[in-house]
Protein backbone atom coordinates (compact mmCIF):
# COMPACT_ATOMS: atom_id res chain seq x y z
CA UNK A 1 0.00 0.00 0.00
CA UNK A 2 1.31 3.40 -0.80
CA UNK A 3 2.74 5.30 1.50
CA UNK A 4 1.98 9.59 1.82
CA UNK A 5 4.62 11.15 2.20
CA UNK A 6 3.88 15.03 3.03
CA UNK A 7 6.09 16.01 6.01
CA UNK A 8 10.17 15.42 5.38
CA UNK A 9 12.85 15.52 8.56
CA UNK A 10 16.42 16.02 7.15
CA UNK A 11 19.03 15.48 9.77
CA UNK A 12 22.67 17.36 9.14
CA UNK A 13 22.83 20.45 6.69
CA UNK A 14 26.01 20.25 5.69
CA UNK A 15 26.39 21.37 1.82
CA UNK A 16 24.69 18.01 1.05
CA UNK A 17 22.08 17.84 3.43
CA UNK A 18 20.61 21.91 3.19
CA UNK A 19 21.12 21.03 -0.98
CA UNK A 20 18.25 18.29 -0.12
CA UNK A 21 16.46 20.17 2.12
CA UNK A 22 15.95 22.70 -0.96
CA UNK A 23 14.55 20.07 -3.54
CA UNK A 24 12.21 18.77 -1.09
CA UNK A 25 11.27 22.75 -0.26
CA UNK A 26 11.33 23.20 -4.18
CA UNK A 27 8.63 20.25 -4.61
CA UNK A 28 6.31 21.87 -2.41
CA UNK A 29 7.02 19.28 1.08
CA UNK A 30 7.28 20.99 4.49
CA UNK A 31 10.87 20.13 5.81
CA UNK A 32 12.15 19.95 9.39
CA UNK A 33 16.28 20.56 9.32
CA UNK A 34 18.33 19.26 12.38
CA UNK A 35 21.37 20.06 13.23
CA UNK A 36 23.85 19.71 16.24
CA UNK A 37 23.68 23.46 17.66
CA UNK A 38 22.53 27.37 16.35
CA UNK A 39 26.42 27.57 14.47
CA UNK A 40 25.23 24.36 12.39
CA UNK A 41 21.86 26.04 11.41
CA UNK A 42 23.12 28.97 10.71
CA UNK A 43 26.08 27.58 7.93
CA UNK A 44 22.84 25.35 6.78
CA UNK A 45 20.14 28.08 6.19
CA UNK A 46 23.37 29.72 4.91
CA UNK A 47 23.60 27.20 2.01
CA UNK A 48 19.73 27.21 1.24
CA UNK A 49 19.77 30.97 0.57
CA UNK A 50 23.09 31.19 -1.10
CA UNK A 51 21.67 28.28 -3.64
CA UNK A 52 18.15 30.41 -4.17
CA UNK A 53 19.75 33.43 -4.24
CA UNK A 54 21.55 31.88 -7.47
CA UNK A 55 18.68 30.40 -8.82
CA UNK A 56 16.99 33.58 -8.33
CA UNK A 57 19.37 35.65 -10.29
CA UNK A 58 19.42 32.57 -12.80
CA UNK A 59 16.01 33.47 -13.71
CA UNK A 60 15.37 29.60 -12.15
CA UNK A 61 13.15 30.47 -9.84
CA UNK A 62 10.73 33.91 -8.63
CA UNK A 63 11.13 36.03 -5.49
CA UNK A 64 7.40 34.36 -4.73
CA UNK A 65 8.42 31.18 -5.80
CA UNK A 66 11.99 31.73 -3.09
CA UNK A 67 10.06 32.76 -0.34
CA UNK A 68 7.49 30.19 -0.55
CA UNK A 69 10.33 27.31 -0.91
CA UNK A 70 12.25 29.52 2.06
CA UNK A 71 9.32 28.97 4.42
CA UNK A 72 8.51 25.54 3.80
CA UNK A 73 11.83 24.85 5.72
CA UNK A 74 11.76 24.90 9.54
CA UNK A 75 14.95 24.18 11.29
CA UNK A 76 15.74 22.96 14.98
CA UNK A 77 18.98 21.37 16.97
CA UNK A 78 16.01 18.52 18.12
CA UNK A 79 15.21 15.26 17.06
CA UNK A 80 12.14 15.38 19.26
CA UNK A 81 11.05 17.88 16.89
CA UNK A 82 10.92 14.96 13.90
CA UNK A 83 8.07 12.74 16.22
CA UNK A 84 5.55 13.32 13.30
CA UNK A 85 7.18 12.69 10.04
CA UNK A 86 6.52 10.65 7.58
CA UNK A 87 10.59 10.04 6.41
CA UNK A 88 13.35 11.07 7.64
CA UNK A 89 16.66 11.24 5.09
CA UNK A 90 19.86 11.25 7.15
CA UNK A 91 22.81 13.59 5.37
CA UNK A 92 25.30 13.84 8.16
CA UNK A 93 29.54 13.01 7.92
CA UNK A 94 30.14 9.61 6.05
CA UNK A 95 30.59 7.81 9.14
CA UNK A 96 29.22 4.65 10.29
CA UNK A 97 28.98 4.76 14.19
CA UNK A 98 27.36 8.31 13.37
CA UNK A 99 24.57 7.16 11.24
CA UNK A 100 23.85 4.37 13.74
CA UNK A 101 23.77 6.83 16.37
CA UNK A 102 21.60 9.24 14.88
CA UNK A 103 18.84 6.28 13.32
CA UNK A 104 18.85 4.76 17.05
CA UNK A 105 18.09 8.05 18.43
CA UNK A 106 15.37 8.26 15.62
CA UNK A 107 13.96 5.11 16.02
CA UNK A 108 12.42 5.60 19.86
CA UNK A 109 11.12 9.27 18.19
CA UNK A 110 9.63 8.78 14.81
CA UNK A 111 6.25 7.19 14.31
CA UNK A 112 6.59 3.19 13.65
CA UNK A 113 5.68 3.66 9.55
CA UNK A 114 8.10 6.52 9.05
CA UNK A 115 10.51 5.32 6.93
CA UNK A 116 14.77 6.37 7.12
CA UNK A 117 16.89 6.45 4.41
CA UNK A 118 20.34 7.39 4.80
CA UNK A 119 22.03 9.69 2.06
CA UNK A 120 25.58 7.14 2.38
CA UNK A 121 27.73 7.21 -1.12
CA UNK A 122 29.58 4.23 0.28
CA UNK A 123 28.82 2.85 3.58
CA UNK A 124 26.21 -0.23 3.91
CA UNK A 125 22.84 0.66 5.25
CA UNK A 126 22.09 -3.24 6.11
CA UNK A 127 24.75 -1.75 9.07
CA UNK A 128 23.08 1.76 9.15
CA UNK A 129 19.74 -0.15 9.48
CA UNK A 130 20.86 -3.18 11.41
CA UNK A 131 20.19 -0.58 14.72
CA UNK A 132 16.80 0.62 14.41
CA UNK A 133 13.33 -1.70 15.34
CA UNK A 134 12.74 -1.25 11.63
CA UNK A 135 15.07 -2.34 9.30
CA UNK A 136 12.46 -3.08 6.61
CA UNK A 137 11.66 0.90 6.42
CA UNK A 138 15.32 1.85 6.46
CA UNK A 139 16.68 2.33 2.48
CA UNK A 140 19.84 4.82 1.21
CA UNK A 141 18.64 7.49 -0.80
CA UNK A 142 21.88 8.49 -2.28
CA UNK A 143 21.27 12.03 -3.98
CA UNK A 144 24.58 13.35 -5.62
CA UNK A 145 26.01 16.75 -5.09
CA UNK A 146 24.78 19.54 -5.74
CA UNK A 147 21.15 18.38 -4.95
CA UNK A 148 19.47 20.80 -6.29
CA UNK A 149 20.80 20.60 -9.95
CA UNK A 150 22.18 16.81 -10.62
CA UNK A 151 18.74 14.28 -11.28
CA UNK A 152 20.29 10.90 -10.57
CA UNK A 153 19.60 9.40 -6.92
CA UNK A 154 20.67 5.95 -6.17
CA UNK A 155 17.85 3.88 -4.06
CA UNK A 156 19.18 1.12 -2.39
CA UNK A 157 17.29 -1.96 -1.01
CA UNK A 158 18.67 -4.09 1.63
CA UNK A 159 18.13 -7.46 1.99
CA UNK A 160 15.57 -6.89 4.80
CA UNK A 161 13.97 -3.96 2.95
CA UNK A 162 10.31 -4.35 2.33
CA UNK A 163 9.12 -3.90 -1.69
CA UNK A 164 6.47 -1.37 -0.58
CA UNK A 165 9.44 0.90 0.99
CA UNK A 166 11.30 0.81 -2.18
CA UNK A 167 8.54 1.50 -4.44
CA UNK A 168 7.26 4.47 -2.33
CA UNK A 169 11.24 6.01 -2.06
CA UNK A 170 11.03 5.53 -5.76
CA UNK A 171 8.03 7.41 -6.62
CA UNK A 172 9.25 9.64 -4.05
CA UNK A 173 12.11 10.51 -5.72
CA UNK A 174 10.37 10.76 -9.24
CA UNK A 175 8.14 13.14 -7.83
CA UNK A 176 11.12 14.97 -6.64
CA UNK A 177 11.93 15.34 -10.21
CA UNK A 178 14.90 13.06 -10.03
CA UNK A 179 15.90 9.70 -12.00
CA UNK A 180 15.65 6.79 -9.23
CA UNK A 181 17.80 3.42 -9.81
CA UNK A 182 17.46 0.78 -7.48
CA UNK A 183 20.10 -1.25 -6.65
CA UNK A 184 21.37 -3.66 -3.92
CA UNK A 185 23.39 -2.75 -0.70
CA UNK A 186 27.43 -3.01 -2.00
CA UNK A 187 30.36 -0.67 -1.26
CA UNK A 188 30.03 2.18 -3.66
CA UNK A 189 26.67 1.38 -4.81
CA UNK A 190 26.49 2.10 -9.02
CA UNK A 191 28.51 5.36 -9.61
CA UNK A 192 30.81 5.09 -6.96
CA UNK A 193 31.47 2.20 -6.95
CA UNK A 194 32.49 2.33 -10.93
CA UNK A 195 33.64 6.38 -10.39
CA UNK A 196 36.00 5.85 -7.65
CA UNK A 197 37.79 3.05 -9.10
CA UNK A 198 39.05 4.41 -12.17
CA UNK A 199 39.63 7.50 -10.54
CA UNK A 200 41.90 5.90 -7.61
CA UNK A 201 43.71 4.07 -11.25
CA UNK A 202 44.46 7.27 -12.40
CA UNK A 203 45.76 8.72 -9.27
CA UNK A 204 48.26 5.64 -9.10
CA UNK A 205 49.53 6.33 -12.76
CA UNK A 206 50.10 9.70 -11.93
CA UNK A 207 51.75 8.56 -8.38
CA UNK A 208 54.41 6.28 -10.82
CA UNK A 209 55.06 9.44 -13.12
CA UNK A 210 54.01 7.58 -15.75
CA UNK A 211 51.71 10.61 -17.40
CA UNK A 212 51.73 14.09 -16.17
CA UNK A 213 48.01 15.93 -14.82
CA UNK A 214 47.27 17.80 -17.78
CA UNK A 215 48.15 14.10 -20.07
CA UNK A 216 45.60 12.15 -17.75
CA UNK A 217 43.16 14.84 -18.18
CA UNK A 218 43.31 16.04 -21.38
CA UNK A 219 43.43 12.22 -22.56
CA UNK A 220 39.90 11.22 -20.74
CA UNK A 221 38.39 14.48 -22.08
CA UNK A 222 39.58 14.97 -25.61
CA UNK A 223 39.61 10.83 -25.60
CA UNK A 224 36.15 9.68 -23.90
CA UNK A 225 34.38 13.19 -24.09
CA UNK A 226 34.61 13.19 -20.41
CA UNK A 227 33.21 16.85 -18.88
CA UNK A 228 36.44 16.50 -16.26
CA UNK A 229 39.68 14.84 -16.45
CA UNK A 230 39.83 12.20 -13.37
CA UNK A 231 42.29 14.61 -11.50
CA UNK A 232 40.35 17.69 -11.95
CA UNK A 233 37.66 15.84 -10.86
CA UNK A 234 39.09 14.58 -7.69
CA UNK A 235 39.55 18.32 -6.86
CA UNK A 236 36.24 18.92 -6.91
CA UNK A 237 34.71 16.15 -5.05
CA UNK A 238 37.79 16.49 -2.05
CA UNK A 239 40.59 13.95 -1.78
CA UNK A 240 39.63 13.18 1.67
CA UNK A 241 36.11 12.59 0.55
CA UNK A 242 37.41 10.52 -2.08
CA UNK A 243 39.67 8.83 0.31
CA UNK A 244 37.31 7.97 2.81
CA UNK A 245 35.31 6.04 -0.16
CA UNK A 246 37.78 4.13 -1.52
CA UNK A 247 38.77 3.22 1.91
CA UNK A 248 34.63 2.47 2.60
CA UNK A 249 34.86 0.08 -0.85
CA UNK A 250 38.00 -1.39 0.33
CA UNK A 251 36.98 -2.35 3.40
CA UNK A 252 33.55 -3.87 2.07
CA UNK A 253 35.25 -5.41 -1.42
CA UNK A 254 38.58 -6.19 -0.64
CA UNK A 255 39.47 -5.29 -3.99
CA UNK A 256 43.27 -4.02 -3.98
CA UNK A 257 42.00 -1.38 -7.11
CA UNK A 258 40.28 0.30 -4.52
CA UNK A 259 42.80 0.90 -1.54
CA UNK A 260 43.28 4.50 -1.66
CA UNK A 261 46.76 5.34 -3.53
CA UNK A 262 49.27 6.06 -0.86
CA UNK A 263 49.84 9.06 -2.95
CA UNK A 264 45.86 10.30 -1.50
CA UNK A 265 46.80 9.71 1.84
CA UNK A 266 50.21 11.89 1.66
CA UNK A 267 48.44 14.85 0.39
CA UNK A 268 45.47 15.05 2.65
CA UNK A 269 47.99 15.38 5.31
CA UNK A 270 50.08 17.82 3.57
CA UNK A 271 46.33 19.38 3.22
CA UNK A 272 46.15 19.08 -0.14
CA UNK A 273 42.35 18.55 -0.08
CA UNK A 274 41.19 20.26 -3.76
CA UNK A 275 39.49 22.65 -4.41
CA UNK A 276 38.15 23.71 -1.06
CA UNK A 277 41.84 24.38 0.53
CA UNK A 278 42.67 26.22 -2.67
CA UNK A 279 45.42 23.13 -3.93
CA UNK A 280 45.06 20.05 -4.97
CA UNK A 281 46.53 17.72 -7.87
CA UNK A 282 46.77 21.48 -9.47
CA UNK A 283 46.43 25.33 -7.54
CA UNK A 284 43.00 27.20 -7.68
CA UNK A 285 42.88 31.22 -7.16
CA UNK A 286 41.22 30.64 -4.13
CA UNK A 287 39.16 28.34 -2.06
CA UNK A 288 36.60 26.88 -4.05
CA UNK A 289 37.69 28.43 -7.11
CA UNK A 290 37.81 26.32 -10.11
CA UNK A 291 40.63 29.49 -11.28
CA UNK A 292 43.79 27.47 -11.69
CA UNK A 293 46.37 29.45 -11.05
CA UNK A 294 49.75 27.25 -11.30
CA UNK A 295 51.17 26.96 -15.20
CA UNK A 296 50.20 23.86 -16.98
CA UNK A 297 52.73 20.99 -17.47
CA UNK A 298 53.66 20.60 -21.20
CA UNK A 299 56.88 18.90 -23.20
CA UNK A 300 59.11 21.24 -23.69
CA UNK A 301 60.89 21.57 -27.37
CA UNK A 302 62.94 24.61 -26.58
CA UNK A 303 66.04 22.39 -26.13
CA UNK A 304 65.53 19.75 -28.16
CA UNK A 305 65.47 19.86 -32.41
CA UNK A 306 62.69 18.83 -33.98
CA UNK A 307 62.90 16.70 -37.47
CA UNK A 308 61.66 17.94 -40.60
CA UNK A 309 58.24 16.52 -41.73
CA UNK A 310 57.57 16.96 -45.27
CA UNK A 311 56.18 13.40 -46.60
CA UNK A 312 54.56 10.71 -44.84
CA UNK A 313 53.84 7.29 -45.94
CA UNK A 314 51.03 5.05 -44.43
CA UNK A 315 50.33 1.59 -44.19
CA UNK A 316 46.92 0.00 -44.01
CA UNK A 317 44.01 0.76 -45.74
CA UNK A 318 41.16 0.23 -43.11
CA UNK A 319 39.01 2.93 -41.68
CA UNK A 320 41.92 4.31 -39.15
CA UNK A 321 44.80 4.03 -42.00
CA UNK A 322 42.17 6.54 -44.16
CA UNK A 323 41.70 8.70 -41.67
CA UNK A 324 45.32 9.30 -40.94
CA UNK A 325 45.88 10.10 -44.47
CA UNK A 326 43.09 12.60 -44.98
CA UNK A 327 44.74 14.23 -41.66
CA UNK A 328 48.06 14.31 -42.70
CA UNK A 329 46.67 15.75 -46.57
CA UNK A 330 44.40 18.26 -45.18
CA UNK A 331 47.53 19.82 -43.61
CA UNK A 332 49.21 20.06 -46.46
CA UNK A 333 51.09 16.75 -46.04
CA UNK A 334 52.36 14.73 -49.47
CA UNK A 335 51.06 11.05 -48.65
CA UNK A 336 51.78 7.64 -49.84
CA UNK A 337 48.85 5.11 -48.90
CA UNK A 338 50.78 1.69 -49.67
CA UNK A 339 48.32 -1.77 -49.47
CA UNK A 340 49.51 -5.66 -50.47
CA UNK A 341 46.94 -5.52 -53.76
CA UNK A 342 46.61 -2.04 -55.96
CA UNK A 343 42.67 -2.55 -55.77
CA UNK A 344 43.13 -1.91 -51.53
CA UNK A 345 45.55 1.37 -52.38
CA UNK A 346 43.17 2.68 -54.41
CA UNK A 347 39.82 1.62 -52.77
CA UNK A 348 41.52 3.66 -49.38
CA UNK A 349 41.68 6.82 -51.65
CA UNK A 350 38.37 6.26 -52.83
CA UNK A 351 37.22 5.82 -49.22
CA UNK A 352 39.03 9.32 -48.43
CA UNK A 353 37.34 11.20 -51.54
CA UNK A 354 33.86 9.91 -49.69
CA UNK A 355 35.07 11.04 -46.31
CA UNK A 356 35.91 14.83 -48.60
CA UNK A 357 32.50 14.52 -50.11
CA UNK A 358 30.45 14.49 -46.89
CA UNK A 359 32.47 17.43 -45.56
CA UNK A 360 31.86 19.21 -49.12
CA UNK A 361 28.40 18.18 -48.79
CA UNK A 362 28.05 20.11 -44.99
CA UNK A 363 30.09 23.01 -46.41
CA UNK A 364 33.30 22.30 -44.21
CA UNK A 365 35.39 22.00 -47.04
CA UNK A 366 35.42 23.80 -50.49
CA UNK A 367 35.20 21.33 -53.95
CA UNK A 368 37.97 23.10 -54.85
CA UNK A 369 40.24 22.21 -51.51
CA UNK A 370 38.75 18.62 -51.34
CA UNK A 371 40.25 17.98 -54.90
CA UNK A 372 43.45 19.41 -53.50
CA UNK A 373 43.89 17.59 -50.84
CA UNK A 374 42.91 14.16 -52.45
CA UNK A 375 45.53 15.05 -55.14
CA UNK A 376 48.40 15.11 -52.68
CA UNK A 377 47.44 11.22 -51.94
CA UNK A 378 49.42 8.74 -53.60
CA UNK A 379 48.48 4.61 -53.51
CA UNK A 380 51.02 2.33 -53.57
CA UNK A 381 52.10 -1.57 -53.32
CA UNK A 382 55.47 -2.01 -52.69
CA UNK A 383 57.51 -0.91 -49.28
CA UNK A 384 60.46 0.41 -51.61
CA UNK A 385 58.01 3.34 -52.83
CA UNK A 386 58.27 4.65 -49.07
CA UNK A 387 61.84 4.62 -49.66
CA UNK A 388 61.94 8.47 -49.18
CA UNK A 389 58.82 9.50 -46.92
CA UNK A 390 60.38 11.21 -43.68
CA UNK A 391 57.51 10.13 -41.53
CA UNK A 392 55.92 6.41 -42.07
CA UNK A 393 52.76 5.64 -39.91
CA UNK A 394 51.62 1.85 -39.36
CA UNK A 395 48.17 1.51 -39.57
CA UNK A 396 47.33 -2.34 -40.06
CA UNK A 397 46.10 -5.24 -37.95
CA UNK A 398 46.12 -5.34 -34.42
CA UNK A 399 48.40 -8.34 -34.23
CA UNK A 400 51.46 -8.34 -33.26
CA UNK A 401 53.03 -10.58 -35.59
CA UNK A 402 51.51 -8.48 -38.67
CA UNK A 403 52.69 -5.43 -37.30
CA UNK A 404 56.53 -6.97 -36.85
CA UNK A 405 56.32 -7.83 -40.69
CA UNK A 406 55.82 -4.73 -41.25
CA UNK A 407 57.97 -2.81 -39.48
CA UNK A 408 61.09 -4.98 -40.53
CA UNK A 409 59.65 -4.22 -44.25
CA UNK A 410 59.69 -0.56 -43.35
CA UNK A 411 63.36 -1.04 -41.83
CA UNK A 412 64.62 -2.49 -45.02
CA UNK A 413 63.68 0.17 -47.48
CA UNK A 414 62.75 3.68 -45.54
CA UNK A 415 65.75 6.16 -45.94
CA UNK A 416 67.91 6.61 -42.22
CA UNK A 417 66.69 9.53 -39.73
CA UNK A 418 62.79 8.76 -41.28
CA UNK A 419 60.87 7.97 -38.03
CA UNK A 420 58.42 4.90 -37.62
CA UNK A 421 55.28 5.09 -35.89
CA UNK A 422 52.70 2.46 -34.38
CA UNK A 423 49.14 3.33 -34.12
CA UNK A 424 48.69 0.08 -31.99
CA UNK A 425 45.76 1.03 -29.68
CA UNK A 426 47.55 -1.98 -26.95
CA UNK A 427 50.18 -3.90 -27.97
CA UNK A 428 53.95 -3.35 -26.99
CA UNK A 429 55.48 -0.16 -29.32
CA UNK A 430 58.81 -1.96 -27.88
CA UNK A 431 58.17 -5.22 -30.01
CA UNK A 432 57.41 -3.39 -32.90
CA UNK A 433 60.83 -1.21 -32.83
CA UNK A 434 62.51 -4.46 -32.42
CA UNK A 435 62.04 -5.67 -35.23
CA UNK A 436 63.93 -2.81 -36.25
CA UNK A 437 67.54 -1.80 -36.72
CA UNK A 438 66.63 1.53 -35.46
CA UNK A 439 64.44 1.49 -31.82
CA UNK A 440 65.14 5.20 -31.11
CA UNK A 441 63.60 6.48 -34.35
CA UNK A 442 59.94 4.35 -33.12
CA UNK A 443 57.50 5.82 -31.86
CA UNK A 444 53.75 5.04 -30.97
CA UNK A 445 51.03 7.91 -32.50
CA UNK A 446 47.97 6.06 -31.16
CA UNK A 447 45.26 8.45 -33.40
CA UNK A 448 41.36 8.01 -31.78
CA UNK A 449 38.64 6.61 -34.38
CA UNK A 450 37.43 8.57 -36.26
CA UNK A 451 40.60 10.18 -36.84
CA UNK A 452 39.79 13.65 -39.00
CA UNK A 453 37.41 14.05 -35.85
CA UNK A 454 38.57 13.07 -32.74
CA UNK A 455 41.43 14.97 -31.38
CA UNK A 456 43.32 13.10 -29.03
CA UNK A 457 46.64 11.59 -30.14
CA UNK A 458 48.75 9.82 -27.44
CA UNK A 459 52.03 9.88 -27.97
CA UNK A 460 53.87 7.11 -26.92
CA UNK A 461 58.08 6.65 -25.61
CA UNK A 462 59.53 3.38 -25.21
CA UNK A 463 62.27 2.92 -23.07
CA UNK A 464 64.55 3.36 -26.67
CA UNK A 465 62.77 6.20 -28.24
CA UNK A 466 65.27 9.56 -29.10
CA UNK A 467 64.03 12.35 -27.16
CA UNK A 468 63.72 14.20 -30.69
CA UNK A 469 61.33 11.68 -31.89
CA UNK A 470 58.93 12.33 -29.22
CA UNK A 471 59.70 16.45 -29.41
CA UNK A 472 58.85 15.95 -33.19
CA UNK A 473 56.03 14.13 -32.69
CA UNK A 474 54.59 16.37 -30.44
CA UNK A 475 54.97 19.31 -32.57
CA UNK A 476 53.39 17.12 -35.54
CA UNK A 477 50.79 16.36 -33.55
CA UNK A 478 50.02 20.51 -32.47
CA UNK A 479 50.57 20.92 -36.72
CA UNK A 480 48.03 18.44 -37.62
CA UNK A 481 45.40 20.42 -34.75
CA UNK A 482 45.55 17.15 -32.45
CA UNK A 483 46.12 17.75 -28.85
CA UNK A 484 49.12 15.16 -28.26
CA UNK A 485 49.41 13.37 -24.60
CA UNK A 486 52.69 11.69 -23.78
CA UNK A 487 53.03 8.19 -21.73
CA UNK A 488 55.18 5.25 -21.29
CA UNK A 489 54.86 1.79 -23.32
CA UNK A 490 52.48 0.19 -21.33
CA UNK A 491 49.30 -1.97 -22.04
CA UNK A 492 46.81 0.19 -22.74
CA UNK A 493 48.88 3.64 -22.65
CA UNK A 494 46.65 5.92 -20.52
CA UNK A 495 42.89 6.09 -22.36
CA UNK A 496 42.30 2.45 -22.80
CA UNK A 497 44.34 1.63 -19.73
CA UNK A 498 41.77 3.68 -17.55
CA UNK A 499 38.55 3.15 -19.55
CA UNK A 500 38.51 -0.55 -19.83
CA UNK A 501 39.08 -1.22 -16.48
CA UNK A 502 35.95 0.84 -15.17
CA UNK A 503 33.90 -1.23 -18.48
CA UNK A 504 35.41 -4.28 -16.89
CA UNK A 505 33.90 -3.59 -13.28
CA UNK A 506 30.62 -2.85 -14.75
CA UNK A 507 30.26 -6.48 -16.36
CA UNK A 508 31.02 -7.69 -13.55
CA UNK A 509 28.49 -5.47 -11.66
CA UNK A 510 25.38 -6.98 -14.14
CA UNK A 511 26.47 -10.61 -13.70
CA UNK A 512 26.58 -10.29 -10.21
CA UNK A 513 22.48 -9.35 -10.42
CA UNK A 514 23.13 -6.24 -8.37
CA UNK A 515 21.54 -3.74 -10.87
CA UNK A 516 20.31 -4.38 -14.50
CA UNK A 517 22.33 -2.60 -17.62
CA UNK A 518 19.83 0.01 -17.85
CA UNK A 519 19.86 1.53 -14.67
CA UNK A 520 23.87 0.69 -14.69
CA UNK A 521 23.94 3.08 -17.82
CA UNK A 522 21.57 5.39 -16.32
CA UNK A 523 23.66 5.94 -13.15
CA UNK A 524 27.01 6.90 -14.98
CA UNK A 525 25.56 8.98 -17.61
CA UNK A 526 22.96 11.21 -15.28
CA UNK A 527 25.22 10.90 -11.83
CA UNK A 528 28.64 11.22 -13.65
CA UNK A 529 28.08 13.42 -16.78
CA UNK A 530 29.22 10.78 -19.00
CA UNK A 531 28.07 11.14 -22.31
CA UNK A 532 27.28 7.05 -22.45
CA UNK A 533 26.92 4.60 -20.19
CA UNK A 534 29.40 2.01 -19.80
CA UNK A 535 27.09 -1.12 -21.69
CA UNK A 536 26.45 1.71 -24.74
CA UNK A 537 30.11 2.19 -25.44
CA UNK A 538 30.93 -1.47 -25.11
CA UNK A 539 28.25 -2.24 -27.76
CA UNK A 540 29.60 0.53 -29.62
CA UNK A 541 33.32 -0.22 -29.54
CA UNK A 542 32.37 -3.69 -29.94
CA UNK A 543 32.64 -6.65 -27.31
CA UNK A 544 35.47 -8.94 -29.23
CA UNK A 545 37.36 -5.30 -29.64
CA UNK A 546 37.07 -4.62 -25.59
CA UNK A 547 37.84 -7.99 -24.28
CA UNK A 548 41.10 -8.13 -26.64
CA UNK A 549 42.12 -5.04 -25.08
CA UNK A 550 41.24 -6.60 -21.28
CA UNK A 551 43.17 -9.59 -21.96
CA UNK A 552 46.02 -7.37 -22.84
CA UNK A 553 45.64 -5.18 -19.91
CA UNK A 554 45.34 -8.79 -17.59
CA UNK A 555 48.39 -10.16 -19.38
CA UNK A 556 50.55 -7.13 -18.48
CA UNK A 557 49.67 -6.07 -14.85
CA UNK A 558 48.62 -9.48 -14.03
CA UNK A 559 45.73 -8.04 -11.29
CA UNK A 560 43.32 -9.91 -10.52
CA UNK A 561 40.43 -6.86 -10.72
CA UNK A 562 41.52 -6.63 -14.36
CA UNK A 563 40.78 -10.17 -15.37
CA UNK A 564 37.81 -10.18 -18.08
CA UNK A 565 34.51 -10.69 -16.73
CA UNK A 566 32.78 -14.21 -17.88
CA UNK A 567 29.81 -12.27 -18.61
CA UNK A 568 32.07 -10.58 -21.18
CA UNK A 569 33.92 -13.88 -22.65
CA UNK A 570 30.52 -15.80 -22.85
CA UNK A 571 28.76 -13.04 -24.95
CA UNK A 572 31.72 -13.22 -27.55
CA UNK A 573 31.68 -16.79 -27.83
CA UNK A 574 28.24 -16.37 -28.83
CA UNK A 575 28.74 -14.34 -31.23
CA UNK A 576 26.93 -11.42 -29.65
CA UNK A 577 29.70 -8.51 -30.46
CA UNK A 578 27.28 -5.44 -30.04
CA UNK A 579 25.81 -3.23 -32.91
CA UNK A 580 28.02 -4.63 -35.50
CA UNK A 581 26.35 -7.91 -35.02
CA UNK A 582 22.80 -6.89 -34.23
CA UNK A 583 23.01 -8.01 -30.63
CA UNK A 584 25.50 -7.61 -27.61
CA UNK A 585 24.14 -6.50 -24.05
CA UNK A 586 21.51 -4.65 -26.11
CA UNK A 587 19.13 -5.73 -28.81
CA UNK A 588 19.41 -3.61 -32.18
CA UNK A 589 17.52 -5.79 -34.36
CA UNK A 590 14.12 -4.60 -34.11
Amino acid sequence: MAHEITKVGVVGLGTMGSGIAEVLARSGLDVIGVELDAAGIARGRGHVEHSTERALSGGKLDEAGRAGLLGRIAYTTALTDLAEVDLVIEAVPESLELKAEVFGQLDKIVRPEAVFASNTSSLSVTEIGVHTARPGKVVGMHFFNPAPVLKLVEIVRTVVTEPDVVADVVAFAERLGKTPVVIGDRAGFIANALLFGYLNHAVRMFEQRYATREDLDAAMRYGCGYPMGPLALLDLIGLDTAYEILDSMYHQSRNRLHAPAPLLKQMITAGLLGRKTGRGFYAYDAPDSPVVTDAAASLSTVDTEVREIRKVGVVGTGTMATGIAEVFAKRGYDVIVRARKAEKAEAAVAKVGKSLGRAVSKGRLSESDAAAVLARITPVTEFAELSEVDLVVEAVAEELAVKQEVFAGLDAVVRPGAILATTTSSLPVIECAAATSRPSEVVGLHFFNPAPVMKLVEVVRTIATAPDVVATAHQLCSVLGKHPVHCGDRAGFIVNALLFPYLNDAVKMLEAHYADAADIDTAMKVGCGLPMGPFELLDVVGLDVSLAIERTLFNEFREEGFAPAPLLEHLVTAGRLGRKTGKGFKDYTS
